[in-house]
């Protein structure tokens, strides 16, 4: 197909005259034609290009792009017919570019493997009280998610093409939500003293640093998608993504735990734990922090153009949030030590204590909002997609 604004016009079915190969790939191939630059499926007759564009320098930067946004990454070599004398300018500047982009891409990979790295070695060490996050699986699970979520980050971007977006998006979204719970953390710390930290805490917040800039490097490597005006139909979509990611923040904040003490003489007290804001100040910061974030990425990615990049965005603020409900289901299946409520456990003994775990009706909130994030994000996949299946800008 040609491009629109293109000074060529071609008809179908007419040979181009000679062609010649500059670079070819595992599926497809590059070069010019009498008058153009084209691209071809590796192997197949070259009377007809997929696409072309005009011979000009800004053509072959436009072809060049193209071509290496479809092929398979690693696999591009110059051609026996190609030599370094047949470069144009604009081939030089394009082939400078795309070098200069790819070098990006594995820095920014990079940064986001030392990040996991790090998490994943911040999971054994102690993190706050001297207690670690592998032994306390409440607290471990949202934390493989995160670093489970920058490594899928990390592997789009290495893929390249259009996965190299999704990939930065993917990270960033993920970045901006989790700073507030890893600032929370360091919260404790603020307010409690230097002692209550552990390597494992360092080694988190050096991996959310890590993580945060490779996506950063990611997301700054080229133009890519932007919060746009949305299409009339799209409006209500777009409003319910918004109140959706409202109603979580909001749910977010209240008590998610309860509990049942009852002694063995019959008597019975029920409590709740979790509030947001019963916490000293910086962790309060650190919590706002993620319910502020979730609203503006939810709304920037339900605007983002193209949809398949504010997908990638969506779906980077929501898993931290689910990761939470995770957290929680989690922490409602184990034994509850009665020494949370200062309560030796020689005075449980004595008194006959039983603790039941329960869930506050804020949580099953939070969750039915979180899956309404989900299905709102699939419904504006399918909304976008056009008659043949594909999303549009």
């Amino acid at each position: 197909m040609s491009r629109e604004g293109d000074e060529l016009t071609m008809k179908a079915g007419t040979v181009p005259g000679s062609v010649t190969i500059s670079y070819r790939g595992a599926g497809y191939e590059i070069g010019r034609g009498q008058g153009f630059y084209g691209i071809w499926t590796t192997g197949e007759s070259r009377s007809q290009p997929l696409e072309w564009w005009p011979e000009t320098p800004a053509g072959w930067h436009g072809a060049w792009s193209r071509f290496t946004t479809i092929e398979t990454p690693g696999t591009i070599v110059a051609t026996a017919q190609h030599t370094a004398g047949q470069h144009t300018a604009g081939q030089h500047t394009a082939v400078a570019a795309v070098t200069a982009s790819s070098l990006r891409a594995v820095i920014a990979a990079s940064l986001l493997a030392v990040g996991v790295g790090c998490g994943v070695a911040g999971l054994f060490p102690a993190y706050l009280y001297g207690a670690n996050l592998a032994g306390a699986p409440a607290d471990l699970v949202p934390h493989v998610i995160y670093f489970a979520a920058w490594a899928a980050s990390a592997l789009l971007i290495l893929l390249g093409g259009e996965r190299l977006r999704a990939g930065a998006l993917l990270g960033v979204g993920t970045s901006v939500v989790t700073f507030g719970f890893f600032f929370a953390d360091a919260g404790t710390v603020i307010a409690g003293g230097a002692h209550l930290a552990g390597a494992g805490l360092v080694l988190g917040l050096v991996g959310w640093a890590a993580c945060a800039a490779g996506a950063g490097v990611a997301f700054a490597r080229r133009p890519g998608g932007a919060p746009g005006r949305p299409h009339d139909h799209e409006i209500g979509l777009v409003l319910a993504l918004a109140l959706a990611a409202l109603g979580t923040a909001v749910a977010f904040a209240p008590s998610w735990d309860s509990y049942l003490l009852r002694t063995s003489a019959g008597a019975a007290q029920s409590l709740t734990a979790g509030n947001a804001f019963a916490n000293p100040a910086p962790v309060i910061a650190g919590d706002v922090a993620v319910m502020v974030a979730l609203v503006v990425v939810v709304v920037a990615a339900a605007l983002w153009r193209p949809v398949r990049q504010g997908t990638a965005l969506l779906a980077g603020a929501i898993i931290p949030m689910a990761a939470q409900a995770i957290s929680a289901f989690v922490q409602f299946g184990e034994a509850t030590s009665p020494t949370q409520f200062r309560i030796s456990p020689v005075q449980a003994a004595q008194a006959g204590l039983t603790i039941s775990n329960g869930l506050t009706p804020a949580f099953w909130i939070y969750c039915a909002f979180v899956v309404a994030l989900i299905v709102l994000t699939c419904a504006r996949i399918v909304t976008a997609a056009g008659p043949a299946g594909n999303v549009r800008a």
